[in-house]
């Protein structure tokens, strides 16, 4: 099987701190031997796509927090769901899945005949799924290795309305933690404390963390993992198309200053 780097590295840039950035659906890259295989309309849109986090998050090198951000979209693998497609939630929302075959409005991604079946679905976990994982892993562990322990922070932006998981206006950040499982107590409070001095910050809901915070969120063996969700109108304009400076700018203070708690809180 071929070599793929699914992922980019962004290393940091000043003394390291504990803390590695996850960016899972910022992806918009297609393999060539699947680029056919999706509606042409779809692809001029990639509407699920969380735009612009890197760009959102291009101070956080310099405070000496590494960053890897996905390469492919997440309608070739979706690197935040499980890898055995057990849905996360179990309340009737529609949560488009490890190789999705619609967008979040039930708009189909195929073609005819097109979508995955489970041997792709294998070759795709192997290639483009797997590698994400063992990285964030080593990037983790080396850390940790440094400070005792570590956080990983899981960055996700979404539209403020999709009638097909909530049928109102989502809060305007949500912070996940697998319900209290995924970070201890005190990380939580650090970064809550900042998020909601600026904004509306619901906790677990109705996003708790998906995939990759409930995998890498072991507190009891150093690894901390919090989601922050937010909504795409809070950093991009209000078509949720376009990135805003202004509003974007006014966030990464705020990000700034939680991860900044986060570090004093060790």
């Amino acid at each position: 099987m071929e070599k793929v780097v699914p992922y980019y590295i962004k290393e940091a840039t000043a003394p390291v701190v504990p803390i590695i950035l996850s960016i899972p659906h910022s992806g918009t890259a297609f393999p060539a031997e699947l680029k056919g295989h999706y509606h042409e309309e779809q692809l001029a849109k990639l509407d699920d796509t969380d735009w612009f986090l890197d760009r959102l998050y291009e101070f956080a090198p310099a405070m000496g927090i590494t960053v890897i951000h996905a390469k492919y979209s997440r309608w070739v693998i979706d690197l935040n769901r499980d890898p055995e497609s057990a849905p996360l939630y179990g309340d009737g929302r529609l949560i488009t899945g490890l190789t999705s075959t619609t967008d979040f409005f039930g708009n189909e991604l195929y073609k005819e005949g097109m979508a995955p079946d489970q041997e792709e679905v294998e070759r795709r976990l192997a290639l483009y799924y797997q590698p994400y994982f063992d990285k964030v892993n080593e990037l983790l562990q080396v850390r940790k290795s440094k400070f005792g322990e570590a956080i990983l922070w899981d960055a996700h932006s979404i539209r403020s309305m999709v009638p097909t998981i909530r049928p109102n206006k989502f809060p305007e950040m949500i912070l996940g933690t697998a319900e209290g499982k995924s970070a201890d107590q005190r990380f939580v409070d650090a970064a809550l404390g900042v998020l909601r001095s600026s904004y509306e910050v619901n906790l677990n809901d109705p996003f708790k963390g998906g995939r990759i915070t409930r995998f890498f969120g072991k507190p009891e063996d150093g690894i901390h993992a919090l989601q922050l969700e937010r909504n795409k109108d809070l950093y991009m304009a209000d078509d949720e198309l376009n990135y805003h400076p202004e509003r974007a700018a006014k966030m990464q203070i705020i990000l700034k200053n939680a991860l900044t708690a986060l570090i004093e809180a060790f």
